[in-house]
């Protein structure tokens, strides 16, 4: 599965309450962006991928304001109604991680459980949801796992969907002694294991730098990817006005901040 192009089309946005700089509340916009690819998985006619999804915002069927992610899963449905995106058991997941916000978006850099989010894109009838942690993350593979057959949170091990492969690998590099970091050295180490051979999909928290300007990222995690480079790295933690680089054969999308829409 790879891009067929890399300039993104906006399709929609959502509005949502994120907490700004001394944890004010800010409104802000959640763009939902689209990109082609070559070919999709059996059984999907859309990827949608997001990830860093730190806000709170009420379902587009009302009601108070609550995690974004859950709020996202809940439009699907009002898009596919309006032709703007196939019905929801037509769209595989990809998370990114980082899907907690206060519940007053006061906050930032806030951690708390997201099993939730995973559970909103389970119920919205999506035959696919995979995701990586974020280190504001609190969920386990094991609660993530009992939401249905397909729906996985990655960490050193990768699942196959419809004839595609998505390998991932959770948390950042940081102090082991906290919740979702590795040394860099065991990071990298995981990640030269996760992509040999290179899976379709790589899904990351923390990622590379790219191949221009303003893309931050970790060097040495694009010269390890950069051997074997997968068709296609979806990672956040940090923004990028521009979210598509090259690697290698293949590309990286940012999805921090942002919903990318892959479709043929």
């Amino acid at each position: 599965m790879r891009l067929v192009g890399t300039r993104t089309h906006r399709l929609a946005t959502v509005p949502y309450r994120a907490a700004g700089p001394g944890g004010v509340p800010q409104n802000v916009q959640l763009g939902i962006e689209r990109l082609p690819v070559d070919t999709l998985p059996a059984g999907c006619d859309a990827l949608l991928a997001a990830g860093d999804l730190q806000g709170v915002a009420p379902s587009p069927f009302g009601g108070k304001p609550e995690l974004l992610g859950i709020a996202l899963a809940d439009y699907l449905q009002v898009w596919a109604e309006s032709g703007l995106l196939p019905p929801a058991d037509r769209v595989g997941v990809l998370l990114t991680g980082d899907l907690y916000s206060a519940p007053g978006a006061d906050r930032r850099g806030a951690s708390g459980a997201v099993l939730d989010v995973w559970l909103a894109f389970a119920a919205a009838g999506c035959p696919m949801v995979y995701g990586v942690a974020g280190n504001h993350d609190e969920v386990t593979a094991a609660q993530v796992a009992e939401l249905g057959r397909n729906v996985a949170l990655l960490d050193g091990d990768r699942r196959g969907f419809g004839g595609i492969t998505v390998a991932g690998g959770s948390g950042i590099v940081g102090d082991p002694g906290r919740p979702l970091r590795r040394t860099e050295s065991d990071f990298l180490t995981l990640l030269a294991e996760l992509t040999t051979p290179p899976p379709d999909v790589l899904l990351l928290h923390e990622g590379p730098n790219g191949d221009r300007a303003g893309q931050l990222g970790r060097p040495t995690v694009r010269s390890t990817l950069a051997r074997r480079a997968p068709m296609l790295t979806l990672c956040g933690h940090v923004h990028w006005t521009e979210p598509v680089a090259v690697l290698g054969d293949g590309h990286v999308v940012n999805v921090d901040a942002r919903v990318v829409v892959l479709m043929a």
